[in-house]
């Protein structure tokens, strides 16, 4: 029998496109469940899961600018480590992603590593300040 070369490259194509997905190891911020704080600096753990604070993290998330394969070289230990708790299946483990944030006192920006990417990312002034009095209040 013989293939036609156009349905299997278009097979192929398809193919790649599916597994590229889970490969990009992308996490959906809709199914963002809870978060869990670490901060060194006072010794507290905490963990947010109530809805309009999920929420609200939900949107400060989406709003960091990525550059990637980059290691932070800060002079100082991060502020607080982030662990993002995300349920796609109940039946099924959460999965779980970290970042490392810094907070920028002159300017009020964050920095945020993103341990399993190598990325790293900044929030603005506004989005920094917004994401530390969320993370804060607890």
């Amino acid at each position: 029998m013989k293939q036609n070369p156009i349905i299997l490259s278009i097979m192929t194509i398809l193919l790649l496109i599916g597994c590229s997905k889970d490969a990009s190891n992308e996490f959906d911020l809709k199914q963002l469940t809870r978060v869990e704080i670490s901060e060194e600096k006072s010794e507290q753990d905490f963990i947010i899961t109530e809805k309009e604070k999920i929420k609200s993290l939900r949107k400060i998330i989406s709003r960091i600018e990525w550059e990637r394969d980059i290691k932070p070289q800060m002079a100082e230990k991060e502020d607080m480590i982030a662990t993002l708790f995300f349920t796609y299946d109940k039946n099924m483990p959460e999965r779980l992603t970290e970042y490392s944030i810094w907070f920028s006192e002159k300017d009020g920006s964050a920095a945020i590593f993103h341990r399993e990417k190598n990325a790293l990312g900044t929030l603005d002034k506004k989005n920094g300040q917004a994401l530390r009095e969320l993370l804060n209040n607890n």
